[in-house]
């Protein structure tokens, strides 16, 4: 898969350097594989969650939450926000 963009990750690690490692799997995890539906998505990423159009992650034991938009025909991910669990439950990412 092609990620958009990285620096949002960087910019979180920034701020919670003790989730790096997480962010880095997951990243490299998505790097590796291309997935053509939700339903192979899951079978790596057996925690995420559709909501709407977006895809929500748990990272790091769920302290993190990463929502991204999936293009499954182009084989890209657009990662919208990387929130920790409590900024997550606000539902500001919503808007």
């Amino acid at each position: 898969m092609h990620l958009i963009t990285r620096k949002r990750l960087n910019d979180f690690v920034a701020l919670y350097p003790e989730v790096k490692t997480a962010l880095q799997h997951w990243y490299r995890l998505i790097k590796l594989n291309n997935f053509d539906s939700f339903n192979e998505l899951k079978l790596l990423f057996p925690h995420a969650d559709q909501v709407g159009r977006l895809t929500v992650f748990n990272i790091a034991g769920n302290k993190v939450r990463l929502i991204a938009a999936i293009h499954y025909n182009s084989h890209r991910v657009y990662i919208g926000n990387v929130l920790t669990h409590s900024e997550y439950n606000k539902n500001k990412w919503k808007e």
